[in-house]
């Protein structure tokens, strides 16, 4: 009896590497987009990498997790994060820019009020008031502090005559910045006032602040760059409890903003 010839296996690859392929392309093209919408930082490259080897036999090395958490070689447990984990790649990235160009822009500021306070300071110097004027910077001004019992009677939101010298100096340096704002504060200390013109400090130091700003106007300069506002008692720059500290609370702060500064 003649011996049944066996059939013949179906030639070329099995049905299922087909649908494999399909996966592993669609995985690639899912990858090569990810990469191509982030910024990869080259350590965490190599530890998805190496979890990619291990899980598809594609590239040489053994299994990784990324971050912590089950490795991928063990499953696709964390495919889910892969776009999370990208994603915090490109904004930290993006952060840390923000962060620098924010460092950079205040460095440029302090530096331009810097040299607008060295410009004041030799000013005041040549106009014989530095006794008179404690100058200070900041990112956004230059800060004139003038002594408030100079300029003022007690319980008084008029100039004294003896004061005016030292305000035409100070209206030549505000002229020196037509371009730039310039805010004038009243501050007080915290001794309660109440007289026929004057219910309390807030109203004293605002009337005080006010009664520069007017000054000024009537000596030529734009209004339009000049703001005054009254600060009462609330913020000291000395102990009220002495006579000393009350006495330098008592004060007119006249702010050049820088060009930096939104006001």
């Amino acid at each position: 009896m003649a011996k049944k010839k066996q059939d013949e296996p179906p030639k070329g690859a099995p049905a299922w590497t087909t649908t494999f392929s399909d996966l592993m392309n669609l995985l690639l093209c899912f990858f090569v987009l990810l990469f191509s919408m982030s910024t990869v930082d080259a350590e965490k490259f190599e530890q998805v990498a190496a979890s990619l080897a291990s899980s598809f036999s594609v590239l040489s090395g053994g299994g990784s997790a990324i971050g912590e958490g089950v490795l991928i070689s063990s499953g696709v447990s964390q495919l889910s994060d892969l776009d999370v984990y990208f994603t915090s790649m490109g904004k930290n990235e993006e952060g840390d820019t923000t962060t620098d160009e924010k460092t950079k822009f205040e460095q440029e500021a302090l530096d331009e009020s810097e040299q607008m306070a060295e410009q004041i300071e030799e000013m005041i110097k040549n106009s014989g008031i530095e006794e008179e004027v404690e100058i200070d910077f900041n990112s956004h001004y230059v800060l004139l502090t003038l002594n408030g019992a100079f300029l003022f009677d007690s319980g008084s939101a008029q100039i004294k005559e003896d004061s005016l010298l030292l305000m035409d100096k100070i209206g030549l340096i505000i002229e020196k910045y037509p371009d730039r704002l310039v805010e004038i504060e009243g501050h007080t200390d915290n001794v309660p006032i109440s007289n026929s013109h004057f219910r309390n400090n807030n109203e004293l130091s605002t009337a005080r602040a006010l009664a520069v700003l007017e000054y000024y106007v009537a000596q030529g300069i734009d209004p339009v760059k000049l703001k005054s506002s009254g600060r009462g008692e609330y913020v000291p720059i000395a102990d009220n409890s002495t006579a000393e500290g009350r006495a330098r609370n008592r004060r007119v702060e006249v702010k050049i903003y820088n060009s930096y500064s939104d006001y």
